[in-house]
């Protein structure tokens, strides 16, 4: 079981990441959170240090996180306020407009960049950090996305995807170094960023769910984990219709 006492959070501000560090601050733990956006962060550290002990440490900075030149200094000041790192949860990114990606090729470089490039510049310089303390775990939010290709989002899709076999080899690069890799695929869920989205039916989740199940699989060190649990059965179900009907259909 991981101890989550001491935790950085990327893309701290995020619905989903809000609600995880909440929780996490209930449980005990001390936390250190990047965020883009400065008025958002503040606001979120206000908020979590009022339900936090003396005894925890609540901290963070803003930052652009697809500019990688600053990834080493940030883990660098959250060890430095943490005192160490047991767990880090990377959870920024963007849902991109498909419209848009395909008649814009700089655009389509851009959301890579931020959902993709920006998250394995940060898991490398963490996964060497983690591998030379010889514990911790680390989380990424992937998406379901990234389990097939589909017309209506495959930018995002292709960016999740890259991300989630980045952490299927870091995982095994990292088993034996006592250092867990977990691939967070949530599937729908009721966030800010999904606000353009029809959200009705039985398939949509609320971040605090999501959180609480984020918070169990880092615990627990599981490899791969879909939240909702079901969405497992229906990514099973997406990946095995035959390429020949799969493409006719408007997903």
């Amino acid at each position: 079981m991981n101890s989550l006492k001491r935790v950085i959070l990327f893309g701290a501000t995020s619905a989903i990441a809000e609600q995880t560090a909440r929780q996490l601050v209930a449980q005990g733990a001390s936390l250190y959170c990047v965020g883009r956006n400065n008025d958002k962060l503040m606001a979120l550290i206000d908020d979590l240090k009022v339900r936090a002990s003396d005894q925890q440490q609540i901290d963070g900075c803003a930052a652009d996180l697809t500019d990688s030149d600053q990834h080493a200094r940030l883990i660098d000041a959250g060890e430095r306020v943490l005192g160490g790192i047991d767990g880090v949860l990377i959870a920024h990114g963007t849902l991109p407009d498909q419209q848009a990606c395909q008649s814009d090729a700089d655009l389509t470089r851009q959301e890579i960049e931020t959902n993709a490039l920006s998250v394995i510049n940060l898991l490398t310089l963490l996964a060497n950090q983690l591998e030379q303390q010889q514990h911790g775990v680390i989380a990424v939010i992937s998406s379901v996305a990234g389990d097939r290709g589909r017309q209506s989002n495959y930018v995002y899709g292709a960016a999740k995807g890259m991300v989630t076999l980045f952490l299927q080899g870091l995982r095994n690069r990292l088993a034996k170094s006592n250092v867990d890799v977990v691939t967070i695929k949530p599937g729908f869920v009721d966030t800010p960023m999904t606000a353009e989205l029809d959200k009705g039916g039985p398939l949509w989740a609320k971040p605090e769910q999501i959180a609480k199940g984020i918070i169990k699989a880092m615990q627990k060190g599981k490899g791969e984990v879909y939240l909702p649990w079901f969405w497992w059965g229906i990514m099973l179900i997406i990946r095995h219709i035959p390429e020949a009907i799969f493409k006719r259909m408007s997903l």
